[in-house]
C-alpha cells in the first residue's frame, strides 16, 4: 500500500470506529430489535475492516518482518475478542467456539491465503519463490501448536470428551505463548532475514527503508489510535449481536462449528485481501508471513485467552479436533511442508492448497 493508496481510504477509515464508538454507546446492554441488530452487525463489519486497515498501515510504516506481525497481532486480538464474549453469552452451546474458530483460521491461513497466493504468482511468473527456511520456521511452529493445543486433547484419556484437564490446559496454554514468543523473537531479531522477499535468484528484498511504500508518521500514529477505538467497539458490539447469531444458525440448521467458520472468515478476509495485494507485487514471502504468522498467532495467542477465560465460563472447554477436522489438518501439514521445503512452488501447489481449504469449507456447513 502505498501513502497515497492509504490517503484515498483515510476518509471512511477514520469515520468508521468514532461512528461504531457512538452506536455502542447507545446499545450497551439493550435488548435489540431486527433493525437494531443490523445497524449493530453493520458497524460490527466495518469496525473490523477498519481495525485490520489501521493495522496495516502501522505495519506499512514500521517495515517487514514487522508489519505482518502487526497485523496477525491485530487481527487475532479482534477474533479472540469474539471468541470470549460469544462463550461467555453461549453457555455450553460455545463449548467448542475456539476450537472450531481456531481450526477455521489455520484451515483459511494455511490452505487458503497460501493458496491463493501462490497460485496468482504462479500464473504470472511460472513459479513463486519464496524463503524456504523462514516459510518452513512458520509451518513447523503451527504444526507443534496445532498439535499440543487441538490434537492431543481428542487423545488424553484422564477427562472423557475431547477436553484437558486443568493441569493438561495450563501446560497447553504456557507452551503456546511460549512458542508465540520464541517465533516473534525469531522473525524480528535473530533471523529477520530469513522473512524477508527474496528474488528468483534468491537475494533478500528488504524494503524497509524504502520511503516510496511508507506512510507518514502522522498518519501511522493516526492508524494506531484509530486501530484501538476499532477493537474496542468490535469487543462491545459483538456481545451485542452474538445472541442474534446463535439464534440465526439454529433456525437455518446449521451445525455449531460454523459459527466459527463465520468469525475466521470475517475477521480475516481483510488481511486476506492484503496478502493478495503483497502478492501481486512479487513479494511472495510477505504474503506468506500474513498467513502463516496468522495461524501462530491465532493458536499462540487465543489458547492461552480461552483457558484463563475457562476460569469464569459454564460447561466444558471442547479444544479436540474431530475425525475429519484430523484428516484435514494431518493433509494440511504434509502438502504444506511439500510445498516449502524447495523455497518455490507452481500452479498445481497453489490449486491443492485451495482444494483443500475447499474441502473445509464444505464440511463445515455439511459435515
Amino acid at each position: 500500500m502505498t501513502v497515497r493508496t492509504a490517503s484515498r481510504r483515510l476518509h471512511w477509515s477514520v469515520v468508521v470506529p468514532p461512528a461504531a464508538a457512538v452506536v455502542l454507546v447507545f446499545t450497551w446492554q439493550r435488548s435489540l430489535s431486527g433493525v437494531l441488530t443490523g445497524v449493530v452487525s453493520f458497524f460490527l463489519i466495518t469496525a473490523v475492516l477498519a481495525a485490520v486497515h489501521h493495522a496495516e498501515v502501522v505495519a506499512e510504516r514500521i517495515g517487514q518482518p514487522y508489519g505482518a506481525l502487526v497485523l496477525a497481532v491485530a487481527v487475532t486480538v479482534i477474533e479472540v475478542a469474539l471468541i470470549v464474549t460469544m462463550m461467555v453469552d453461549g453457555g455450553e452451546k460455545s463449548s467448542a467456539l475456539a476450537r472450531d474458530t481456531v481450526f477455521a483460521a489455520v484451515m483459511i491461513t494455511c490452505n487458503g491465503i497460501v493458496g491463493i497466493s501462490l497460485l496468482l504468482v504462479a500464473l504470472r511468473r511460472g513459479e513463486a519463490f519464496f524463503s524456504a527456511e523462514g516459510t518452513g520456521t512458520q509451518l513447523a511452529t503451527v504444526t507443534t501448536l496445532a498439535g499440543l493445543s487441538l490434537v492431543l486433547p481428542t487423545f488424553t484419556t484422564s477427562e472423557p470428551g475431547p477436553v484437558f484437564t486443568t493441569p493438561q490446559l495450563a501446560f497447553a496454554a504456557l507452551a503456546s505463548i511460549a512458542l508465540y514468543g520464541m517465533f516473534v523473537a525469531t522473525q524480528t531479531v535473530r533471523h529477520r532475514e530469513e522473512f524477508l522477499p527474496v528474488t528468483p535468484g534468491g537475494e533478500v528484498i528488504d524494503d524497509l527503508d524504502d520511503p516510496a511504500h511508507r506512510p507518514s508518521a502522522r498518519t501511522a500514529w493516526l492508524g494506531l489510535w484509530l486501530l484501538m477505538l476499532a477493537l474496542v467497539c468490535v469487543v462491545g458490539l459483538a456481545k451485542g449481536v452474538s445472541p442474534a447469531i446463535e439464534d440465526g444458525l439454529d433456525a437455518a440448521g446449521l451445525p455449531r462449528s460454523a459459527v466459527g467458520a463465520a468469525i475466521a472468515l470475517l475477521v480475516l478476509l481483510p488481511e486476506s485481501i492484503a496478502a493478495v495485494r503483497v502478492a501481486g507485487r512479487d513479494r511472495v514471502q510477505t504474503s506468506l508471513n500474513l498467513a502463516y504468522g496468522s495461524a501462530i498467532a491465532s493458536i499462540g495467542l487465543t489458547i492461552p485467552t480461552v483457558a484463563i477465560a475457562s476460569i469464569w465460563l459454564t460447561g466444558p472447554l471442547e479444544l479436540g479436533l474431530g475425525e475429519s477436522q484430523l484428516v484435514l489438518l494431518t493433509m494440511t501439514v504434509l502438502v504444506g511442508t511439500l510445498t516449502v521445503t524447495r523455497g518455490r512452488a507452481t500452479l498445481q501447489q497453489g490449486g491443492v492448497h485451495l482444494a483443500l481449504f475447499a474441502a473445509y469449507l464444505v464440511l463445515a456447513v455439511l459435515p
